[in-house]
């Protein structure tokens, strides 16, 4: 999978500022510059990493799922380390 196009990219950076926002929990010290480029870094990382997290997954389900619910279970244990509340929100209850 290549990462993504500029357009994506900038629509996961306008997001995060929305998101921050509301929340009024900003990151501080940075530039709106210094965020796209977290975005970019970020994307790039996973497209960096993708065979490595694949060949970390068991292969029973390496075999069988799709990318698309790979991705959903990376995205399901970063916010269960990070944001339980984010987590609930998108899957439901995860007890």
């Amino acid at each position: 999978m290549a990462v993504l196009p500029d357009s994506d990219r900038l629509r996961i950076y306008r997001g995060l500022m929305r998101y921050w926002s509301s929340l009024r929990e900003g990151v501080s010290g940075i530039l709106k510059t210094d965020l796209k480029a977290a975005v970019d870094a970020a994307d790039q990382w996973v497209e960096d990493n993708s065979v490595s997290y694949n060949n970390a997954l068991p292969a029973t389900f390496r075999t069988n799922a799709t990318a698309s619910q790979k991705s959903i279970l990376l995205v399901a244990v970063v916010l269960m380390r990070f944001n339980l509340d984010m987590l609930k929100r998108i899957f439901g209850e995860v007890d």
